[in-house]
């Protein structure tokens, strides 16, 4: 039993470095199965999702790191990346545009633009809309 509670811990520390369970095993050379088991257990379970969570924002970090060193180093992909993920003016647009043959309702013509607002694929809300 002491020996599974040492390795238990052994995996813990690893997933703090590497949030992958299956890199993580291999280089173990515990079981998948043997993981999920052990994940019977509430406590363990928890530790090892607060495990993976650490060591996924270590990772995060350091793709972070790695993307601003490529923005500096000139690489467009990494600037086109960053842009459109953290620049609003960048982001990708959804525009819509139609033409029908009928009018529609005021009532119809609010419950659609109420749906556009809500599915985030407009901003705003025009004075007429209100």
């Amino acid at each position: 039993m002491a020996h599974t509670e040492e390795t238990k811990a052994l995996l813990l520390q690893n997933l703090k470095k590497t949030p992958i369970i299956t890199v993580v095993c291999d280089k173990m050379g515990i079981g998948r199965a043997s993981y999920y088991r052990w994940r019977e257990d509430k406590e363990f379970a928890k530790a090892c999702d607060n495990a993976i969570q650490e060591g996924s924002q270590v990772v995060n970090d350091l793709a972070e790191a790695q993307l601003l060193t490529a923005i500096k180093n000139g690489n467009l992909g990494a600037i086109i990346f960053w842009l459109r993920n953290r620049h609003s003016a960048y982001r990708t647009r959804v525009e819509l545009s139609a033409t029908s043959n009928f009018e529609l309702s005021e009532e119809q013509e609010k419950k659609i633009n109420q749906a556009l607002l809500m599915s985030g694929l407009v901003e705003g809300v025009k004075d007429e809309d209100k």
